[in-house]
């Protein structure tokens, strides 16, 4: 094999091994910076952003907060443990209100806060448990 050959296979190898470094993050795991910063990208574009991945990863981002939220809830409720926050059956979140949510942390903190985190937050605030 030539040099040359090597070379091109190894970056081949390190960029497939950085994609999977990247892609290995779970779903909601992303931090509020990160979130923001690609929401704001987006909302430059105007109606162009709809049909952006970035969009659908972000939704995505979102929808795997809920279920995750939603899962959790259900597990403490069969367990008889009282929950954080009581959401009704069903709701709504706007995109206007989810990003005032993630707004509302401090710069310093978006780093070190998950969109799980958030979700969670979001819900405390908006479905207090009766005391």
């Amino acid at each position: 094999m030539t040099n040359g050959r090597m070379q091109r296979m190894g970056l081949v190898s390190a960029a497939l091994a950085a994609g999977l470094v990247l892609t290995a993050a779970s779903p909601g795991d992303m931090s509020v910076a990160t979130f923001l910063q690609r929401a704001e990208a987006l909302q430059r574009l105007g109606p162009l952003a709809l049909a952006m991945p970035e969009t659908d990863q972000l939704k995505g981002e979102v929808i795997a907060a809920g279920k995750r939220y939603q899962a959790r809830i259900e597990a403490d409720r069969k367990a008889g443990r009282r929950s954080a926050s009581c959401p009704p059956k069903s709701g709504t979140l706007t995109p206007e209100q989810w990003l005032a949510h993630l707004r509302t942390y401090p710069p310093q903190s978006r780093s070190r806060t998950t969109i799980n985190m958030a979700f969670d937050g979001l819900m405390r605030k908006r479905y207090p448990c009766p005391a």
